[in-house]
């Protein structure tokens, strides 16, 4: 199975928007650590749009 081009980058524009880090340090990770992070980004942005 292989994985979007379209989603991967998705993944990490989100994470350095996010934490700023630059495109090496992203690409670095494991596929599954960089979707954990994307991950808990989403929970963090929208907890905090609940929270006003």
């Amino acid at each position: 199975m292989t994985y979007a081009t379209n989603r991967i980058h998705e993944e990490i524009a989100y994470i350095a928007y996010h934490f700023h880090w630059n495109l090496e340090d992203i690409l670095d990770l494991e596929h599954r650590d960089r979707r954990r992070y994307a991950q808990e980004i989403a929970s963090l942005v929208n907890r905090a749009a609940a929270e006003g």
